[in-house]
């Protein structure tokens, strides 16, 4: 799915669709690549405060329904550590930043349902999203 920030609001549409009671969403992609700016739409499309990158903090949550994590600096290790797997059998949709193949393995070895989403920025600004659902 080829899409525009101006177009971002049918990608969060299509990921209500996938999890219409919440679930788990893992993000990857570069640097600058978007990853907080769907977590952003999403928020906004629920009504929700404005989101932040959680890259400090490791975990933001908006309302009582939106959870969000960043791993980059800490990894999956403290992500698990931290006791944040627990985290996501909480009801609510669960947006993991910089999710890595480790964190996939560990999910599915717990038995967890999750879309993943690839973002890829192209040369013309818009990005491009591919979705997997496990």
């Amino acid at each position: 799915m080829i899409l525009s920030l101006n177009e971002l609001n049918f990608l969060t549409n299509d990921i209500l669709k996938k999890l219409p009671k919440g679930g788990i969403v893992l993000l990857k992609g570069d640097l600058a690549s978007g990853k907080t700016t769907l977590v952003k739409e999403f928020v906004k499309g629920m009504g929700e405060v404005d989101a932040t990158s959680p890259t400090f903090l490791i975990q933001n949550i908006y309302g009582d329904k939106v959870f969000h994590y960043d791993i980059y600096n800490e990894g999956t290790k403290k992500f698990i550590e931290s006791g944040l797997l627990e985290e996501l059998e909480k009801k609510g949709f669960h947006f993991i930043e910089w999710a890595d193949d480790d964190l996939e393995n560990i999910l599915k070895s717990y038995g967890f349902n999750f879309i993943k989403i690839e973002i890829e920025p192209l040369s013309n600004g818009k990005r491009e999203y591919n979705i997997c659902i496990n």
